[in-house]
């Protein structure tokens, strides 16, 4: 099966078996940048991306 990252309408490939975190820096997008769900629950940076997946990044908004 495919796993993939989706960011803002684009759609990268990645490996099963790696973490969130090594996957977002592996795309070049700065982790703290975005908030990874999958099926539309958050899931931590540290949990191993499974065969399948998709996994969803959701921009950090801040401002003040």
């Amino acid at each position: 099966m495919v796993t993939k990252i989706i960011f803002r309408k684009k759609e990268f490939l990645v490996e099963p078996g790696t973490t969130i975190r090594n996957a977002i820096e592996a795309i070049d997008i700065v982790p703290e940048s975005v908030i990874p769900t999958r099926k539309g629950q958050l899931i931590a940076e540290d949990e191993v991306i499974q065969d399948g997946d998709i996994i969803r990044l959701v921009p950090v908004i801040t401002g003040g």
